[in-house]
């Protein structure tokens, strides 16, 4: 006796992924994408997508899915080239590397680390071909790279996974990771209120950097929060490098009424208001005190040490780099964003405001 539904199937034809796209209503690359179960991709059209699947039997050809979505077991960081720079300072990107390797390491995956000029016209394309050739499993995306649409669209061209860090406002639909810079920011502010300082100057980031622009409001919140009056005379923008920080701080230190107190957003600017203070013969923490962000190595090094806040940059790429690795690349497909805070490093450029 002969079993129907066998020789049913044999003459029923094949179901291609042309069929699945068809019917579906989607796109041939969006069918696969579900296939491959990639990220980006709606919840709705997903279950599109598989019903089907389910409708037509389809079965996808199993070593053409394996060549088409075959990644290596590499995991790609790509940050903002600091030797791009001035006065380049890479502490950022060795928390951030530190972060990525942990989380590779405990998978036995690979780490790519891959500098990009984010002021670089052909960033996008340099990109976009790095990842067609080496194939990574994901990208980790630090600013201001993470919010350059333009850099954002090319990784989800290829259909890789991309975790972006401190990706600013402009977080999109992608999970990603950031701190809370505002909140922080305002905290430190507020510190340096509590020591009695009331003439609190602000040094400004790089304004391309979205995440470090958050640091101002923060400034603001905390002035607020201490009853404190705001003055656009207190208030300098530097570009984050220690170049900068110089320059704000003759600006503001050469005032008949001179701030008691600098906050930097970074600490390379705050460095630069500790060299010129030194220049000045201005005692740093007797008649100034200087604060920074981020906490890298410089801020240890330079004397007097910096009071700065830490930013968990090694967490929150070892965070990325574990949500683009195994199972977790689900969570990371859903979108949202997850925040690790930072915290106040009080050590000896801060002091209590002196007696006027």
């Amino acid at each position: 006796m002969r079993d129907s539904s066998r020789e049913k199937n044999k003459t029923m034809p094949k179901a291609t992924i042309d069929n699945v796209a068809e019917l579906a209503g989607v796109s041939i690359k969006t069918v696969s994408r579900v296939v491959n179960n990639e990220p980006n991709v709606r919840e709705a059209t997903r279950e599109k997508v598989n019903k089907a699947i389910s409708e037509l039997n389809y079965r996808p050809n199993q070593s053409a899915r394996n060549l088409a979505s075959h990644r290596s077991r590499l995991i790609g960081l790509v940050y903002d080239d600091p030797s791009a720079y001035e006065i380049p300072s890479a502490g950022y990107v060795i928390r951030m590397q530190q972060g990525s390797l942990q989380a590779c390491k405990t998978a036995n995956f690979e780490l790519l680390i891959h500098p990009c000029n984010f002021n670089n016209k052909n960033v996008a394309a340099e990109l976009k071909a790095l990842i067609e050739q080496v194939r990574p499993a994901g990208i980790v995306l630090a600013a201001p790279l993470s919010n350059m649409p333009k850099i954002v669209r090319a990784i989800e061209s290829t259909g890789t996974p991309c975790v972006r860090l401190s990706s600013g406002r402009k977080n999109g639909e992608q999970y990603s990771v950031a701190t809370n810079d505002r909140e922080v920011s305002a905290e430190m502010t507020s510190y340096l209120a509590s020591l009695g300082h009331r003439r609190i100057a602000f040094i400004k980031g790089n304004p391309a950097h979205k995440a470090v622009q958050n640091r101002y409001p923060g400034y603001l919140d905390g002035l607020e929060q201490s009853g404190l009056k705001f003055s656009e005379r207190l208030v300098q923008q530097g570009d984050n490098s220690i170049g900068s920080g110089e320059k704000c701080a003759l600006t503001l230190l050469n005032r008949a009424k001179r701030p008691t107190a600098i906050f930097a957003a970074n600490d390379d600017m705050a460095a630069g208001v500790v060299r010129v203070a030194d220049r000045l013969g201005i005692d740093v923490p007797a008649e100034l005190s200087v604060a920074g962000c981020d906490d890298i190595s410089l801020a240890q090094q330079i004397y007097p040490a910096l009071t700065t806040i830490r930013q968990p940059l090694s967490r929150m790429a070892e965070q990325a780099a574990l949500a683009l690795i195994g199972g977790a690349q689900k969570r990371a497909s859903k979108g949202g964003v997850d925040v690790i805070p930072g915290a106040l490093k009080i050590r000896e450029s801060t002091g209590p405001a002196p007696k006027e």
